[in-house]
């Protein structure tokens, strides 16, 4: 994923749900509807995570210092997991919350009228913010299933972006749901339960958000589709052989590679050093991202 294209689709998601918030806030206001206030909170948090992905896409640009000479890279991938804590805690618990204070103190709703349309504009908004990121995933995730893609991407934000405008567009219709039945019946009750299906959907979404984030926090290797074509890369040359590579990203962006490479028992260090410069230049040219290649010289052991 390029950071150009994640960039667009958390700038779309950014300024639909800010939008989105504020309409929502006020149908909330004028219809005492539950599921009202808590779409408006939930748009709150995602607007709040998309900031926080665009702080986090930032500071992962800052040079290497001595102190982090990998640089900075793994800044997007700690981000996105305060994203993963703000949709649990804010958006996820707080309808949950609202849902049950519903349910236990019964109110009514008011024009409700104005929340449905609210809502309806709402799905329209947030549509176009899915279809951006949709687009943009699209351009990247090639042949993989939306499962695959998000399970295997190793940059985090289009997946955020992906499972938030999902969340966000479930969660717009089940409340849609509830506050039509409300009105339609008179039963507040429908309200609070789309309200508390709301906050079990966002929790469930921030879950699963946070086992993929905290898998490239602990460290990823690259994708086997790159790991191939290192392998390849390498094995190029006339001599060389690989014998052992790992690889671990250290930024979405940023790939490292160490491999053990064997060489002739009769090369001189002028032509090991010849060797390892052009098996490095291959690596480059097959996976731009391998931004540190470290590569050691072996004589391949002959099997007894």
């Amino acid at each position: 994923m390029s950071a150009e294209g994640g960039t667009k689709a958390i700038v779309a998601a950014l300024l639909a749900n800010t939008g989105i918030a504020v309409s929502k806030f006020v149908a909330a206001a004028i219809t005492g509807s539950a599921s009202m206030l808590a779409e408006g909170v939930h748009s709150v948090a995602d607007a709040s995570n998309q900031v926080l992905l665009l702080i986090g896409g930032k500071a992962s640009r800052k040079a290497a210092s001595p102190a982090h000479p990998f640089g900075y890279g793994r800044e997007r991938y700690i981000y996105a997991f305060i994203v993963s804590i703000v949709l649990f805690s804010i958006g996820g618990l707080y309808a949950m919350y609202e849902g049950y204070h519903k349910l236990s103190h019964h109110g009514e709703l008011t024009t409700p009228l104005v929340a449905v349309i609210v809502l309806v504009v709402a799905i329209i908004l947030e549509s176009f913010s899915l279809r951006t990121a949709v687009k943009e995933s699209n351009a990247v995730r090639g042949k993989q299933s939306w499962t695959q893609f998000i399970k295997g991407s190793r940059s985090p934000e289009l997946p955020v972006i992906l499972l938030e405008d999902v969340g966000a567009l479930v969660g717009l219709v089940l409340a849609l749901l509830g506050v039509s039945l409300s009105w339609a019946t008179g039963n507040i009750v429908f309200d609070a339960l789309g309200t508390l299906s709301i906050g079990v959907l966002l929790v469930l979404i921030a879950i699963v958000l946070a086992i993929e984030i905290r898998s490239m926090l602990i460290g990823e290797s690259a994708t086997l589709e790159d790991i191939a074509a290192i392998t390849t890369a390498i094995n190029e040359g006339d001599e060389n052989s690989l014998i052992h590579l790992k690889t671990l990203h250290i930024g979405p962006d940023e790939l490292l590679v160490a491999a053990k490479i064997g060489i002739g028992r009769s090369e001189t260090g002028e032509e090991v050093a010849a060797e390892i410069d052009a098996a490095e230049a291959r690596i480059r040219a097959a996976v731009p991202k391998a931004k540190l290649i470290y590569i050691e010289p072996d004589i391949p052991r002959v099997a007894a």
